[in-house]
């Protein structure tokens, strides 16, 4: 018997969506590398039917395959390095597993990400196939899960900081977070790395919301240091909140929440000169920004025009 699956509809940005769980999770010996080929992965995944309603685990696809040509052009990376990066991708996926604590069960659990992973020569691809166990996490259900576009981590060339950006989209609404040191060694996944508090802060999360701040500048991401004593046991991240508006899918009827976040700086090499005193103005559409430049630029010109035309008039009036 053939099921008629529903219409996917894929979104010309690829997006992640995964479950909140996941962003508390410890991928183990994963590096940056090995966890942008995962999350790319996951961009495959994720849809909404053709009247706006998220796929469900059961109509989801397990199989997927992504290429270095792919991996290249989303993480700006040298097409002949990415071959090399998803053969060892390839490698982590089946032998790492994530550890996940259910809280709600006081059990810890060990879930493998694949069932089965291969790398083809000739394409320099690679073919994977998700555990069921690992579904339920990757799959869109409403209010469980974060979602945000791949390119906003593309810039970032620390795993530590992929990790925190994705701890704050869970919380994109409030502003800010608190996690105990003990957490966030879990979830960066340090082990016995970074031994003193100094140098685990500053290896992981000082140097995280640097770099984040560094590409998204009106996030005024800061930490602030919590003590028992003297002893530091929790860190409170605060941010700019996601500004957050609903609308109406007018096939269903139903309200859905939009968020607007702040765009990646561009790199130096590609960021454009700006005149003086553009700065303040750069939450304009570009289209303004582009006819205030202009203006900006030629307004001592016109000044001076204007200057001149005054002073030819002064010396007609005197003649006559």
């Amino acid at each position: 018997m053939v099921v008629d699956l529903p219409k996917l509809l894929k979104s010309k940005t690829p997006k992640i969506y995964k479950n909140k769980k996941l962003n508390n999770a410890n991928f183990g010996n994963f590096n940056l590398n090995d966890y942008q080929v995962f999350l790319h992965l996951i961009t495959k995944i994720g849809g909404v039917d053709e009247y706006g309603k998220y796929m469900q685990q059961e109509n989801l696809n397990r199989e997927y395959v992504l290429t270095a040509k792919e991996f290249s052009e989303v993480f700006n990376a040298d097409l002949s390095n990415s071959y090399k990066l998803l053969y060892k991708a390839c490698k982590k996926l089946m032998k790492t597993s994530i550890t996940l604590e259910k809280i709600e069960l006081k059990e810890i659990w060990e879930i493998n990400i694949c069932s089965m992973a291969k790398y083809n020569k000739n394409n320099g691809s690679i073919f994977i196939k998700f555990t069921d166990d690992i579904m339920p996490y990757l799959a869109q259900v409403r209010k469980r899960f974060v979602l945000y576009n791949i390119k906003e981590i593309s810039n970032f060339g620390s795993l530590y900081t992929t990790r925190l950006y994705e701890l704050i989209q869970e919380f994109k609404e409030t502003g800010w977070l608190i996690k105990s040191v003990d957490e966030l060694r879990n979830i960066f996944a340090v082990g016995k790395k970074f031994r003193t508090y100094n140098n685990f802060k500053q290896r992981t999360f000082a140097h995280a919301c640097k770099e984040i701040n560094d590409n998204y500048e009106y996030m005024n991401l800061s930490f602030e240091e919590l003590k028992e004593k003297r002893k530091v046991t929790d860190i409170k991240f605060t941010f700019r909140p996601i500004e957050v508006n609903e609308v109406i899918n007018h096939k269903t009827g139903q309200k859905s929440k939009v968020y607007t976040k702040p765009k990646p700086q561009q790199s130096s090499k590609n960021k454009k000169k700006k005149e003086p005193g553009l700065s303040k103005l750069s939450d304009v559409l570009d289209n303004q920004l582009s006819f205030l430049d202009i203006k900006q630029k030629h307004q001592s010109k016109i000044s001076a025009f204007i200057s001149k035309i005054k002073s030819v008039t002064k010396i007609t009036k005197n003649k006559s």
